[in-house]
């Protein structure tokens, strides 16, 4: 080869290579992503928070009169019959315990009582009746319903109204075995310290106001107590409800009926649960970082039957996930991917292998998705979790490709 060709063959080698090592340098970086896509799907927004089990109806025996407490014929975990089991005897240190006045009180008590049962009677018949409306509501909207004229919406809102209705049923026959208790205690204090009672004894027998089982006693041993000193309480461990304290902020958007789900209460299953009431008046807690809370009690009826909760008692800790907001069809976007810029929300889209700043109008959000109202399509990719280095227009590659 002539010395000539070869030096031009050899300066266009160089010069190719000094020219694909300045490509090298200045070429556009390619930043390997993580890639989620933008679809359509069910979300749902929960309040979420812990919270303790309670026997929703306890009933606190009390010494009827002032007198000598026997030592106690039921322990705790004893099951009790209303009315029929003895829970607790009281012998009068005096015969004189009840005079004129005590009396009068006694039977004005008793006359009270009486009109609580009459009244707990007549919210029984009132619960009835809202029920059998509601059921026939129920089954008017269901046969609607089969027929196309009613939304399954509609048919769930009155399924909702006939469980409430069936609580506060329940509530109001709980309510008439609460005055009935109390007419039997009213009944106990006219009993005299002096006469013999039914068993031939010369003590006060107090009866088990309700169905359930001994929760407390006060004391085991003979004691002396005073009239109205607690000696023990019965609960049904069976009926219970969950209190969950709530930040305040949180409460608000608590409505009663609202569905809930009770999680980590020591079970395989998820139990259901119904928002019964929000308290109306909060209170202040510290937590656990020492800061001042304003906490509101939420109230939830368990749905789940017992049998489905075995083990599940009084004062157990639960996790409850309140439904704040649902449905089952939203254009969903991983929250991870949003980050605000210039006062709203944007994301970088995936298009043609580069980052595009997109601003995007966002609705509701919960833990993993937000529910998005402009400026992104179904099937849309989007980067989650941009790192510094992505900017409008960066080159980008997909990790999971990449891998």
């Amino acid at each position: 080869m002539p010395t000539n060709a070869r030096s031009a063959a050899l300066g266009l080698a160089a010069a190719a290579a000094v020219a694909g090592l300045i490509w090298v340098a200045v070429r556009p970086e390619t930043v390997p992503v993580d890639l989620g896509t933008v679809a359509t799907g069910p979300m749902r927004v929960t309040i979420d928070g812990d919270g303790i089990t309670r026997i929703r109806n306890i009933y606190e025996v009390a010494a009827p009169v002032t007198g000598k407490a026997l030592r106690s014929p039921v322990a705790v975990g004893d099951s009790v019959r209303a009315r029929q089991t003895i829970v607790a005897r009281v012998e009068p240190v005096d015969p004189g315990l009840l005079d004129l006045r005590s009396r009068n009180q006694a039977e004005a008590a008793v006359k009270e009582a009486e009109a609580a049962v009459s009244l707990a009677l007549t919210q029984i018949a009132k619960a009835e009746a809202d029920l059998d409306y509601a059921k026939s509501q129920y089954d008017r909207s269901e046969t609607l319903a089969n027929r196309g004229v009613f939304s399954l919406t509609q048919l769930e809102d009155a399924g909702q109204v006939l469980k409430v209705r069936e609580a506060a049923l329940a509530a109001a026959r709980a309510q008439h075995q609460v005055s009935i208790g109390a007419l039997e205690r009213a009944r106990a204090a006219l009993i005299g310290p002096g006469s013999d009672g039914e068993g031939g004894t010369c003590c006060v027998e107090i009866a088990a106001p309700a169905d359930g089982v001994v929760l407390s006693v006060t004391s085991a041993s003979e004691r002396p107590v005073t009239a109205g000193s607690p000696l023990l309480s019965i609960g049904q461990p069976r009926d219970l409800e969950i209190v969950v304290d709530l930040l305040s902020a949180d409460a608000v958007r608590v409505r009663p009926g609202a569905r809930a789900e009770i999680l980590r209460w020591g079970g395989d299953a998820t139990l259901e649960a119904i928002v019964r009431e929000v308290e109306p008046a909060g209170f202040q807690k510290v937590s656990a970082l020492g800061i001042e809370e304003q906490r509101v009690n939420v109230i939830l009826d368990l749905t789940t039957p017992p049998e489905t909760r075995p083990g599940l008692g009084d004062s157990f800790a639960v996790y409850a996930r309140i439904v704040e907001w649902q449905t089952e069809a939203a254009l969903l976007v991983p929250v991870g991917s949003l980050f605000r810029d210039d006062g709203g929300w944007a994301v970088f889209a995936a298009r043609d292998g580069r980052a595009v700043l997109t601003p995007v109008r966002i609705g509701r959000m919960n833990e993993t998705d937000a529910e998005v109202l402009g400026g992104l399509g179904e099937g849309q990719a989007v980067i989650t979790h941009p790192s510094d280095r992505i900017a409008d227009g960066t080159l980008i590659a997909d990790r999971a490709a990449l891998n």
